[in-house]
C-alpha cells in the first residue's frame, strides 16, 4: 500500500497520506504505476459522465481538464521535451541531449502539447458520445504498463528518474501487469494494441535517443493514451454501425 501511495504522489496531484520515502521505496513504487492509472482513469471517466449529462462536448472538455489537472501535466512536459529534442536530432547526439536538458519549451514542444490536447479532446468527445465510460477507465492503466516494460528493457539515458527505477522492476512485475492487461483486453478488445504500442515506443526511443529517461516515459504514456483513445473510438463507432 505504501508503494501505491508513493506512486499516486509522483504521478498525480491527489491528496494522499504522508509517508516516509527513500530512494529504494520510490523506485519500488513504479510497480504501482498501472494501479495509479486506474485511479486516474476512474476520475476522468467520472468527469466525462457528469459533463455528458449536459452535452458530449462538455463531458469531453471536463474529462480533459480533470486528466491534465490530476496528473499535473507531468507527462505533457515529457512530450514537449522529446518534441523539442526531435527537432535537434538531425544535428548530433550531443545537441539532442542538450535540448532534453534545457528546461525551456521550444516551438516544437508547444505544437506537440497543443496537438496532443486537441487530439484527446476530439477522441474523448467520440467516446462520450458513444457512452463508452467503462473502457475509458482502462486507458491510463494500460498506458502505464509501458514504463515497467521500458525500464526493464532499455538502458537509462542518464542518471535520473529512469535510472532510479531500473533496479526495482523484474519479470514477476511484468508478468503480473501483463496478465492484468490481458484480462482487461478480454472485456475491452480495443486494448489489444497496447503491447504493440509499448514495443513501438521502446524501439523508437532506443533508436532516436539511445535509451529511456523520465521524458521518454512521460511522452510514451501520453502518446499511448491517445492511441488507445483512438482505438476505443474506432471500435465504439464500429459497434454502433453494426
Amino acid at each position: 500500500m505504501k508503494g501505491f501511495i508513493i506512486a499516486l504522489q509522483f504521478l498525480t496531484r491527489l491528496p494522499t497520506p504522508a509517508v516516509v520515502v527513500d530512494d529504494a521505496a520510490f523506485a519500488r513504487s513504479m510497480r504501482w504505476f498501472p494501479a495509479a492509472g486506474l485511479m486516474i482513469g476512474a476520475l476522468v471517466a467520472g468527469a466525462a459522465w457528469a459533463g455528458a449529462l449536459v452535452d458530449p462536448w462538455i463531458g469531453a472538455l471536463i474529462a480533459l481538464i480533470v486528466w491534465v489537472g490530476v496528473t499535473g501535466a507531468l507527462h505533457l512536459d515529457g512530450l514537449s521535451d522529446l518534441a523539442d529534442a526531435g527537432g535537434a536530432v538531425h544535428k548530433d547526439r550531443e545537441r539532442l541531449l542538450a535540448v532534453l536538458a534545457d528546461p525551456h519549451v521550444g516551438s516544437f514542444g508547444v505544437v506537440a502539447i497543443v496537438l496532443q490536447l486537441l487530439s484527446k479532446l476530439a477522441l474523448l468527445h467520440m467516446l462520450v458520445d458513444a457512452r463508452a465510460f467503462g473502457p475509458l477507465v482502462l486507458v491510463p492503466f494500460a498506458a502505464r504498463v509501458g514504463p515497467l516494460v521500458w525500464t526493464w528493457w532499455l538502458l537509462p539515458l542518464h542518471e535520473g528518474v529512469a535510472a532510479r527505477f531500473r533496479s526495482a522492476i523484474g519479470p514477476l512485475d511484468l508478468i503480473g501487469w501483463t496478465t492484468a492487461l490481458a484480462a482487461a483486453s478480454w472485456f475491452t478488445p480495443a486494448l489489444l494494441v497496447t503491447p504493440l504500442l509499448i514495443l513501438w515506443w521502446g524501439w523508437h526511443v532506443r533508436r532516436t535517443i539511445g535509451g529511456i529517461s523520465g521524458d521518454g516515459h512521460g511522452a510514451g504514456i501520453e502518446l499511448i493514451e491517445t492511441a488507445l483513445l483512438l482505438s476505443l473510438s474506432v471500435t465504439a463507432r464500429w459497434v454502433q454501425a453494426t
